[in-house]
């Protein structure tokens, strides 16, 4: 008789790590993770650059980010491993009256929902929190000092590393294609190019790729990074600094400054190519808002692209999968699946195992919002 794995988790990135950890850790045997990726962090994991945050203008997003802050900070006394949280601060830039609006009204609920330190700064403060930043032209800004950064290969290793200890087993090399279903609608196994894979629970964490799993509205976006040179021109305890109109944003990471800002997708959805003329000119930018990177070449073999799971409203979907009685949902985190995994991980093995979530009020991220025509407001930030 061949063994039924109790939950099946389909996606090995830092989101399927943290709900295998945390059913694990609660008491969930027979826990089972396939991933296509040959080793941990092959996907969008591996390649994101590592931003935290709990400066955003939704509430539920706000309270995410303070339950992830609080694992991530006892993350090596849970798991033993390093999350490499790193409070250096997010500064928010305003280049007009519109955009000091849009973090005011931010920071209103930033404060409702118990982020108390995120403040208003000034031109004078944001000169001081990173000289490096042209101000000519920034009317005002926002700073919390207990955003910053961590390290979402070590998120990863250590969830995986954590879970392995507690029985879970993860099968790298291994793609889902699809989840057969049985006449009631409930999902039997996952279907691999090597076999049947059945179980009792099933849980959908296949990051960019979660709708070629099943019917969920989740679509990839590209988003690139361009690297400089290694330099210390700027510190690696810089605050990662965000001008809010447009998107562009900086920060140091392993000894070379990241630039980042939202473009188009690629020649096809999955597209992680890098396009020059999109380097080019997020470094022109770069150039004119932070002077002392005039003379930082960019180093064209350290840049990189990844793959955002983008939902309609730029909010995860968290639960049971409408119309199914065992699947399960930790899709379409926006940009904020690595941040927000230790607590969306938490919250799905909790709703898995007792029914509902009992840490938070998720009902925001519920799956059939779309369907009951509630979906989230718009994301200030």
């Amino acid at each position: 008789m061949v063994p039924v794995t109790e939950v099946l988790i389909v996606g090995g990135g830092v989101m399927g790590a943290s709900v295998a950890y945390h059913l694990a850790r609660a008491g969930c045997r027979g826990v089972r993770v396939l991933d296509r990726g040959n080793a941990p962090g092959s996907g969008s994991t591996g390649r994101a650059t590592g931003g935290f945050r709990a400066q955003f203008g939704t509430a539920i997003h706000v309270r995410l980010s303070l339950l992830s802050r609080s694992k991530l900070q006892r993350f090596r006394e849970e798991t033993g491993g390093d999350a490499g949280y790193l409070p250096a601060g997010y500064l928010w830039l305003a280049r007009g009256e519109t955009e000091r609006a849009a973090l005011r009204s931010a920071e209103a609920v930033q404060h409702a929902a118990g982020l108390h330190e995120a403040v208003e700064v000034g031109t004078r403060e944001i000169a001081s929190l990173n000289p490096a930043v042209a101000t000519d032209g920034i009317v005002g800004g926002a700073f919390c000092p207990t955003d910053g950064f961590l390290s979402p290969r070590g998120l990863l290793e250590g969830y995986v590393r954590a879970a392995v200890r507690l029985g879970v087993r993860f099968t790298w090399g291994t793609e889902v294609h699809g989840l057969e279903r049985g006449p009631r609608g409930e999902i039997t196994a996952a279907v691999t190019f090597s076999g049947r894979e059945p179980a009792a629970t099933f849980v959908n964490a296949a990051g960019a790729w979660a709708g070629m799993l099943a019917d969920v509205p989740v679509t990839p976006l590209r988003r690139q990074v361009a690297a400089t040179v290694p330099t210390d021109v700027l510190p690696p305890t810089m605050p990662m600094t965000i001008f809010t109109d447009d998107g562009f944003h900086l920060r140091v990471r392993d000894g070379r400054v990241l630039l980042l800002r939202a473009s188009p997708g690629g020649s096809h959805p999955f597209d992680t190519s890098v396009d020059p003329a999109w380097v080019a000119s997020v470094t022109a930018e770069a150039e004119a808002r932070v002077p002392v990177l005039r003379d930082v070449p960019i180093d064209p073999r350290a840049c990189w692209a990844g793959l955002y799971e983008m939902s309609p409203d730029r909010h995860a979907l968290l639960g049971r999968a409408p119309g199914s009685s065992n699947l399960y949902l930790i899709n379409g985190a926006s940009g904020h699946g690595v941040m927000h995994a230790p607590a969306l991980g938490q919250l799905l093995a909790e709703i898995i195992l007792e029914g509902k979530a009992s840490t938070l009020d998720v009902r925001a991220l519920r799956p059939e919002r779309f369907a009951e025509g509630e979906p989230n407001g718009e994301e200030l930030l």
